[in-house]
C-alpha cells in the first residue's frame, strides 16, 4: 500500500507561524506533525512508500525534511498562493499520475494528529475488501455544515454522503482519511470529469459511493485538526503530557 499525504494547503488562519512554513512540519511535543503519522504507519509494516504533495512555495521545505529518506517523494503541484490552489481532489490525481500509482492508497492530510494509531483502520479496509474512510459521532450540528456527513448502514456501508450540508442527514462526520482500492484509484478521472468538486478532499468519495460500495469505519480515540493557533497550543500540550 501507498500513502498519499495532502499537503498543499498554506494555512492561512495559523499566521505568522505558516506564512513562510508549511504547517504539516510544525512541531508538536518535539518532532513535525507528519512524523508523528509516519511513524504510526511505519510500525504497521503495511506501507511502502510515501507521496507528499506540496505547493510550489513549500516544496523545497519538504524536500530537505525528506532528504535522506527514499520512502518518501515530494511532488510540487505548481501553485505559489491560497488562491491559485488546484484543490484536495486534483493534489490526489496529480500524485496518482506522477507517481504511477497502482497500488491500494491511504490518503491522509498531513495537519491532523490522532490519539489512536491507523493499524486497526488498516485491518478493516483489509477485512471489508472496499474502499474506505473513518467517521466520528459529532453532535454539534454547526461543525457538521462544514464537514464530511455520512449515513450508514448497520454494517458500516455508507448510504449517502455529502460534504459541508446545509442540513445534515446524520451525525456522523468524516475527517480526511480515506483508503482506496486501486480498482477505484481509475475513477478518480471520471469523477473530476463529471464534476464531483475537487476543493473538499472528500468530494470524491460522496461521488464514488453513489457508484460502488465504501465503508467507514467508527474512531476509537480522537482526532485533533490543527487549524488555527489555539487549536494548535492545545494539541502541543496534549502531547506534551503524553
Amino acid at each position: 500500500m501507498k500513502c498519499l499525504i495532502l499537503a498543499a494547503g498554506y494555512a492561512t488562519r495559523l499566521y505568522p507561524l505558516t506564512e513562510n512554513f508549511p504547517k504539516p512540519l510544525l512541531e508538536v511535543a518535539g518532532k513535525p506533525i507528519l512524523d508523528w503519522l509516519i511513524e504510526d504507519l511505519d510500525k504497521t509494516g503495511k506501507i511502502d512508500q510515501y507521496i507528499v504533495v506540496s505547493n510550489h512555495k513549500f516544496a523545497p521545505i519538504f524536500r530537505k525534511w525528506a532528504d535522506g529518506r527514499s520512502e518518501i517523494t515530494v511532488i510540487d503541484d505548481g501553485t505559489s498562493t491560497n488562491e491559485t490552489r488546484l484543490g484536495a481532489v486534483r493534489d490526489i490525481q496529480l500524485g496518482i499520475s506522477s507517481c504511477g500509482i497502482d497500488d491500494h492508497l491511504l490518503v491522509m492530510a498531513g495537519d491532523n494528529l490522532l490519539s489512536f494509531s491507523l493499524k486497526e483502520y488498516l485491518d478493516y479496509f483489509e477485512e471489508k475488501g472496499t474502499t474506505c474512510i473513518m467517521r466520528y459521532f459529532e453532535p454539534d450540528a454547526a461543525r457538521l455544515r462544514k464537514s464530511g456527513v455520512v449515513e450508514v448502514d448497520s454494517d458500516g456501508l455508507i448510504l449517502s454522503m455529502e460534504e459541508k450540508p446545509s442540513e445534515p442527514k446524520s451525525h456522523w462526520c468524516c475527517p480526511p482519511f480515506y483508503i482506496y482500492r486501486k480498482e477505484d484509484l481509475k475513477l478518480v478521472d471520471t469523477g473530476i470529469e463529471e464534476g464531483c468538486g475537487v476543493d473538499a478532499p472528500g468530494s470524491f468519495i460522496a461521488w464514488l459511493c453513489g457508484r460502488t460500495a465504501v465503508h467507514a469505519w467508527e474512531m476509537p480515540g480522537r482526532r485533533y485538526d490543527i487549524g488555527n493557533l489555539e487549536s494548535y497550543e492545545e494539541v502541543k500540550q496534549i502531547f506534551e503530557n503524553k
